[in-house]
């Protein structure tokens, strides 16, 4: 095969550069180049393939002649009449071409000289002729030959001014390239200022220009030198811009190009002194990341990714500060648990052991538990539930979190929400910005080395959102069981697969959790605790925690059921523990204060103990307020402590009818007791009065501890009752307490924290409750042992209300009330 180097102006002579007795090439005249084109070309012309190059009228360069088949051809034609036709190929990277691998159009060529040089190659220095097309290719072997059509340029006329700037603005473009261009040593302007012949010059400048091969072979093909001339002056202007624009480049980072030479060339001193000291740190950080990388089970996208990512740490200077970030990039991506998973323990009896040990009642939460497990165990994989355990604080919610990871043998995590409100503390921030981190989901999983932890998400009714996010809305892919096997933290920038991970959220309430976060939760409610099971939590849980942090022992102190009752009545108000938890620490740290001093004290506690040490009675019993009075009716509230019973009191006074309301009292509440004063104005008759009593009576209704805000509908029906027996004078049933809302129509609507009222009402010591009928279903559902003395009264309407809430008895020295509409 044949091939060259691309010419360049530098290869302008040839001749005694290769070997002494070189001859001296001459830049031809017009006149030479007559006598140039005037070859006797044999009847079937040698063709030679030329590689990498394209041979032009009049232009001498070297060739190299490797291929067996072309050194044959050379030594034939050399020895004969020194004519052959050179001809490029489509494709440089073919070895072996054929006929069709070579162009149509090419130049016949004379052989000049065959140089044999030191390294054993053959060159050959040819000079282009005229240019030909080929007809037919009649032989392959030895060589090609083929019958040839020769191809004569046009050439303008002398006259043609347009020919003549052209050629002229080629020069003057060729020495712009020439003094533009680092590569090309000046002496080529003296070549291109001495050229006489305007088809040699325009010849010379095609094949010496630094254009594509496909392009030189253009310029060939071109039939007419004007045509030829303005596609070169086109390709020469495209280069002398490059070469502009790069020169001003260079000249704008010149300063920067020697700082960083200078940083290089230092850092490669560092890198040697560092070698011959044992070892390039930087080369020990790849191998160690790559090293570690082989034990993950990630997917083809998180290997392809940190690759990506190591080769480029690879290629960057210790010293900048990108280096450092992305070093910690990597090292997170390795520290992540990718496909690793903790074994879960199976053994159903004992999760349940462990969740009955931990936590007394919660049975509808750990029966969820079991039955994930239970599922787990038959079926070997599926995705986990996401729970939302709500209630009052202080029930356990938090702490059933660690008891599940026990059950399961999981790793345990607890991420607090409260107060939260950027998104990227969940979903990380982007790894370009300085500090950037992953999100505390990411975080939390590397700290578990698990990816199946129980991840507690604590406080979720706490999360906030302002202008830097809502982090709520982050959430809602992290608790979709369908989106969070590909969860996208912005700074791994790859996906995480969550699916296998036991998310429990824990929240007091539910009305600041957004719908769409609380449609991806499965809701299990947890209930404040009555007092017996307040007494059992304190026996197994509190006093034995207690007695370990304090250095006591069991036997040196004894709770009796009676002081442990007395403690939870008296100084606690509580639905959860967390308040009897503090007074049983008081209590045991009084006593170690006493053993410490060595004074006598008594083991086991009574009640007088527990008045000298927490004092008198912090709270009051609920105590009902009786039936002597008319207008007083005892209604049922929900706080997030628990549940309390709530006195309403109605008083008339003379006047037109005006209703004022007292007792802090919030929107709803209004509310209500407007509608039930319509309702009686209404419906007067049923309760024996005619409408216009309601004009001359004054109302005033006011709930007791004003201080306390007070809000809902859930006190209608009370409100209802007492405006009733107040105009009535009627007594209420005694020890009966209600709860309920009403509509205009007088139905009775159904209201929550149904436990939590019932317990208030046992607090209370009342008898018997009037609840609406839909709310039959929530009694249904409570354990027998919070029913246990309660009469339940399920009604419609209002009127079912005040038929077993008035008795026929009216109140002691009644006052009549229709005797307002006497005097009229």
């Amino acid at each position: 095969m044949n091939g060259s180097n691309k010419s360049k102006f530098g290869e302008i002579f040839i001749g005694a550069s290769m070997e002494d007795d070189g001859e001296f090439i001459p830049l031809i005249s017009e006149e030479d180049e007559e006598s140039i084109k005037n070859v006797d070309m044999p009847e079937h012309l040698p063709i030679l393939p030329l590689k990498n190059t394209v041979l032009f009228p009049g232009v001498v360069i070297p060739i190299t002649v490797g291929r067996n088949k072309s050194l044959s051809l050379v030594k034939d034609v050399y020895q004969g009449g020194k004519i052959l036709g050179a001809l490029s190929q489509k494709d440089a990277e073919i070895d072996d071409p054929e006929v069709k691998d070579l162009n149509q159009v090419g130049t016949v060529a004379q052989i000049l000289k065959i140089l044999e040089m030191p390294d054993g190659s053959t060159s050959v220095i040819i000079q282009g002729k005229k240019r030909f097309m080929v007809k037919e290719v009649v032989t392959t072997e030895p060589y090609f030959k083929a019958n040839v059509e020769p191809q004569e340029d046009k050439r303008p006329g002398k006259n043609d001014k347009e020919f003549v700037a052209l050629v002229q603005s080629l020069k003057d473009i060729s020495l712009k390239i020439i003094k533009l261009s680092s590569n090309i040593p000046q002496e080529a302007s003296f070549a291109v200022k001495n050229i006489e012949s305007s088809e040699f010059l325009i010849n010379f400048i095609c094949a010496n220009s630094n254009v594509e091969i496909t392009e030189k072979q253009t310029l060939l093909e071109f039939p007419g030198l004007k045509e030829r001339s303005t596609k070169l002056l086109e390709l020469l202007t495209k280069e002398v811009q490059m070469l502009e624009l790069k020169n001003d480049i260079q000249s704008k980072v010149k300063f920067e190009l020697d700082r960083q030479q200078r940083e290089y060339m230092l850092h490669q001193q560092m890198k040697t002194i560092q070698d011959e000291l044992g070892g390039n740190p930087m080369d020990q950080e790849v191998e160690e990341l790559t090293k570690k990388a082989e034990t993950k089970k990630w997917n083809d996208q998180v290997k392809k990714a940190f690759e990506r990512e190591v080769e480029k740490l690879q290629r960057m200077n210790p010293a900048v500060a990108e280096y450092s970030v992305q070093l910690n990039y990597l090292q997170v991506l390795l520290d992540l648990p990718w496909g690793e998973y903790s074994k879960d323990n199976f053994n159903l009896k004992r999760a349940e052991r462990i969740l009955d040990r931990d936590h007394y009642g919660l049975e509808k939460v750990k029966e969820r538990i079991l039955e994930h497990l239970a599922v787990l165990k038959l079926k070997g994989d599926m995705k986990s539930p996401i729970i939302c355990l709500y209630g009052p604080p202080g029930v356990g919610k938090t702490s059933l979190g660690k008891s599940v990871a026990k059950a399961l043998g999981r790793s345990y995590i607890r991420m607090s929400l409260g107060g939260m409100h950027d998104e990227a503390e969940i979903r990380g921030h982007r790894k370009t910005y300085i500090g950037a981190m992953p999100g505390r989901i990411i975080q939390n999983i590397k700290k578990a080395k698990f990816s199946n932890p129980v991840f507690i998400l604590d406080e979720i009714d706490k999360v906030g959102n302002d202008f830097r996010g809502d982090p709520s809305s982050a959430l809602l892919e992290v608790l979709d069981p369908e989106q969070n096997s590909t969860f996208h933290d912005n700074y791994l920038e790859v996906d995480y697969d969550l699916s296998n991970v036991l998310f429990i959220a824990t929240a007091n309430t539910l009305n600041t959790i957004s719908p769409a976060l609380r449609d991806r939760m499965e809701m299990i409610e947890i209930n404040g605790y009555i007092v017996e099971e307040k007494i059992e939590i304190a026996r197994r849980h509190l006093i034995p925690k207690q007695l370990n942090l304090h250095g006591l022992k069991k036997g040196d102190l004894v709770f009796s059921k009676k002081v442990i009752e007395r403690i939870v009545v008296d100084y606690t108000r509580e639905s959860g523990v967390r308040e009897l938890d503090k007074k049983i620490a008081k209590v045991i740290r009084s006593i170690a204060k006493r053993i410490a001093f060595g004074d006598k004290y008594n083991k086991t506690l009574d009640v007088n103990d527990i008045v000298d040490i927490l004092g008198q009675k912090e709270y009051l019993k609920d105590v009902y307020g009786g039936n002597e009075f008319a207008g007083v009716v005892t209604g049922l509230a929900w706080t997030p402590v628990g549940g309390q019973i709530l006195m309403v009191e109605t008083s008339l006074s003379a006047g037109k009818g005006r209703l004022t309301l007292t007792g802090n009292l919030g929107d709803v509440m209004k509310e209500s007791a407007v509608i039930a004063h319509e309702f009686l104005k209404a419906n007067s008759d049923f309760i024996g009065l005619p409408p216009e009593i309601f004009d001359h009576w004054n109302i005033h209704i006011h709930v007791p501890e004003g201080a306390i805000p007070k809000d809902g509908p859930s006190a209608g029906v009370t409100m209802a009752t007492s405006i009733a027996s107040a105009f009535t004078q009627r007594k209420v049933k005694k020890k009966l307490a209600m709860t309920g809302e009403i509509t205009l129509r007088g139905k009775v609507l159904p209201v929550g924290g149904i436990k939590e009222k019932i317990l208030a009402a046992k607090r209370a010591n009342i008898k018997e409750l009037i609840l609406s009928e839909e709310n039959r279903k929530d009694i249904q559902e409570i354990k027998d042992i919070y029913l246990k003395g309660l009469i339940f009264h399920y009604v419609n309407t209002i009127t079912e209300v005040l038929e077993l809430a008035l008795l026929k008895e009216k109140v002691k020295n009644p006052r009549n009330i229709k005797a307002v509409l006497e005097v009229d």
